[in-house]
């Protein structure tokens, strides 16, 4: 079996593999809000059955909270990319990042 000790991988190897990785790292990311907000909506459902409280309701800093982690997951991966010298798709995760943020910043309401 021969040795490949002074070879380097090919570009195209290496932005794949990142490409790859930081791929799965968004739907991880994207899943991990996607299951905590199913799993608070039975919760929610169930919380009308009972006599109306008195006071204004709680604030429900759930959906902000997800929409930031996912700005941040975007945003992280954004910076990867512009670091692995990917600028157009490092520029445009960054986009994302803000509009994202926007979603979480207005979720509160």
């Amino acid at each position: 079996m021969p040795e490949l000790t002074g070879q380097q991988p090919s570009e195209g190897k290496g932005a794949r593999t990142a490409g790859c990785l930081l791929l799965l790292v968004l739907v991880a990311a994207g899943s991990l809000v996607l299951i905590v907000l199913a799993a608070r909506g039975p919760s929610r459902m169930n919380a009308g059955s009972g006599p109306a409280p008195a006071g204004a309701p709680p604030a429900d800093w759930t959906p902000a909270l997800c929409f930031g982690a996912s700005a941040l997951a975007v945003c992280v991966t954004g910076v990867m990319l512009l670091r692995l010298g990917h600028r157009y798709i490092g520029a445009i995760q960054l986009g994302l990042c803000v509009v994202m943020a926007s979603l979480a910043l207005g979720a509160r309401r």
